[in-house]
C-alpha cells in the first residue's frame, strides 16, 4: 500500500523541480547574450593591451590587434558556452572532475592570453609611471651616495692641512734654533719646507675639486626634479618616457663625473710619495758637531714624516673603501611589462581584468548546483508527477491515436512497451 506521506513529499519535490526548471529556462533566454557581452568587453580591453605592445601603428598592426582580440572574444564565448551546457548535465564524479580540470586549464589559458592584456589596458599607464617613479628614487640614492663619497674625499683636505701645518711649525722652530739647535734656514729647514710645499699643492688640488662637486650635485638635483615632474605630468606616458630617458642619460653622466671627482686616490698616492721621495740637502753646518746634529734632526724629521704620511694614507684608504654609489640604468618598458613587474601595486586592476574573463565560472557552478537539486528532487517520482499539462495532453493524444489506428501485432509482441515507447518519442518524457 503506498505511503501518503512519501507520495506527498515526492509531489512537492517534483513541483519544486519544475519551478527550478522554469527559472533556468527564463535565465537561459539572456545568458548567451550576457556571456557575449562579457566576451566582447574582454576583447576590447585585449585590443587596447595588444595595441600598446605593437611598435608599428600602421594598418597591418591594427588588423593584427583586432584579429587577436576577436579570437580572444570567440574563444572565451565558446569555452564558457561548452561548460555552461555540459558541466551541469554530467552526473558522475569522474566526469565532473574531468570537466573541472578542463575548466582550470582553460582559465589559465584565458588569463595568459587575455587577462594580463586587460590589466595592461586598465593600469598600463599608471604602471609605467610607477616604473618612472621607482627609477627616480634609484637615481636619487645613487646621486646622494656619490655626493657623500665626494664630500668625504674633500674632507681629507683638513687632514692634509693639519700635516702641512705641523711641518710649517717645525720649520719655524728650526729657523729659531729650537729644533736642531742651529738657528737659520739650513738643511733641516729646507726638508721641512719641501714637504709642507708638497702638502700645500695637494691641498690646493683638493680645493679646486670642491666647486666641481657642488656644481655637479646641483645640476643632478635639477635633472632629478625634472624627472619627478615627468612622472606625474598629464599626457601620453610614451612621450614622457622618451624625455625621461634623455634626462636619465645626463644624470648618469653626472654621477659618473662625481665618482671621478673623489680625491681619495690622489691623497693616498701623495701620502705614499710623501715619505718615499725626500730630497736630502747637503748638511751646511760649519762644524762636525753641527752637521751631526743636523743629520740626527733630519732622521727624526723623516720618522715623523713617515708617521704622518701613514696616518694620511689610512684616512684616504678609509674613504676609498666606502661602498660606491649603486649603478642605476633606466630601461624603458611597455605598459604590459610594467603591469606584471608592479603587479602588487595594481591588485584591483588585476582583479577586475581576471574577473571579467572568469566570472562565467560562477554561473557554471550555479547551474551545476541547480541541476543537481532538480535531479535529487525528481529521484523516485512517478512519471505522472513530473509531466506538465502540455506533456499530458500529448500523451492523451497519442493514446487516442493508438486506439483509433490499431496495428497488427506479432505473436509474443509486447504491446504495452511499444505504446510506452511512442509516448516517450512524442513527449520526450520517460514513462
Amino acid at each position: 500500500m503506498p505511503d501518503p506521506v512519501t507520495d506527498s513529499a515526492r509531489t512537492r519535490g517534483a513541483r519544486y523541480a519544475r519551478d527550478l526548471e522554469g527559472h533556468i529556462d527564463w535565465l537561459e533566454t539572456f545568458s548567451g547574450t550576457a556571456l557575449g557581452v562579457l566576451a566582447v568587453a574582454s576583447g576590447i580591453y585585449t585590443y587596447l593591451g595588444v595595441s600598446s605592445l605593437l611598435d608599428d601603428t600602421g594598418a597591418m598592426s591594427t588588423f593584427a590587434a583586432l584579429a587577436y582580440s576577436v579570437a580572444v572574444s570567440v574563444g572565451i564565448f565558446v569555452f564558457w558556452s561548452y561548460l555552461l551546457r555540459l558541466f551541469p548535465a554530467v552526473t558522475t564524479a569522474r566526469a565532473r572532475v574531468g570537466l573541472l580540470g578542463a575548466m582550470g586549464l582553460g582559465s589559465v589559458a584565458i588569463i595568459a592570453m587575455s587577462s594580463w592584456l586587460n590589466a595592461a589596458a586598465l593600469a598600463g599607464s599608471a604602471a609605467v609611471e610607477q616604473h618612472l617613479a621607482e627609477t627616480v628614487q634609484d637615481y636619487q640614492q645613487s646621486l646622494e651616495r656619490a655626493h657623500e663619497i665626494a664630500l668625504s674625499g674633500q674632507a681629507l683636505s683638513r687632514d692634509v692641512a693639519r700635516v702641512r701645518q705641523s711641518f710649517e711649525d717645525l720649520s719655524e722652530q728650526e729657523a729659531t734654533g729650537n729644533l736642531s739647535g742651529l738657528a737659520g734656514r739650513g738643511a733641516v729647514f729646507r726638508v721641512l719646507r719641501q714637504k709642507s710645499a708638497e702638502l700645500a699643492a695637494l691641498e690646493a688640488q683638493i680645493a679646486e675639486q670642491t666647486p666641481l662637486v657642488d656644481t655637479a650635485f646641483a645640476e643632478g638635483n635639477t635633472i632629478l626634479s625634472r624627472m619627478r615632474s615627468l612622472t606625474v605630468e598629464p599626457g601620453p606616458v610614451e612621450a614622457r618616457s622618451v624625455e625621461f630617458s634623455e634626462a636619465a642619460v645626463r644624470l648618469q653622466g653626472l654621477i659618473t663625473q662625481m665618482r671621478q671627482l673623489t680625491v681619495a686616490p690622489l691623497v693616498e698616492r701623495a701620502a705614499q710619495d710623501l715619505s718615499a721621495s725626500v730630497v736630502l740637502p747637503e748638511l751646511d753646518s760649519r762644524t762636525e758637531a753641527g752637521r751631526g746634529d743636523q743629520a740626527a734632526t733630519i732622521t727624526s724629521v723623516l720618522e715623523v714624516l713617515g708617521q704622518r704620511a701613514a696616518t694620511l694614507e689610512r684616512a684616504a684608504q678609509e674613504v676609498a673603501a666606502l661602498e660606491p654609489a649603486p649603478e642605476v640604468t633606466y630601461t624603458p618598458i611597455s605598459s604590459a611589462d610594467a603591469v606584471i613587474l608592479y603587479a602588487r601595486n595594481f591588485v584591483p586592476s588585476w582583479a577586475g581584468a581576471i574577473a571579467i574573463d572568469l566570472l562565467p565560472a560562477v554561473l557554471v557552478l550555479i547551474l551545476s548546483i541547480t541541476h543537481g537539486m532538480i535531479r535529487s528532487m525528481r529521484d523516485g517520482t512517478d512519471i505522472e508527477d513530473t509531466m506538465t499539462v502540455a506533456e499530458l495532453r500529448a500523451a492523451i493524444a497519442v493514446a487516442h491515436e493508438i486506439e483509433d489506428t490499431p496495428a497488427p501485432r506479432k505473436p509474443g509482441h509486447d504491446d504495452t512497451r511499444e505504446d510506452a515507447n511512442k509516448v516517450k518519442r512524442i513527449t520526450g518524457t520517460t514513462p
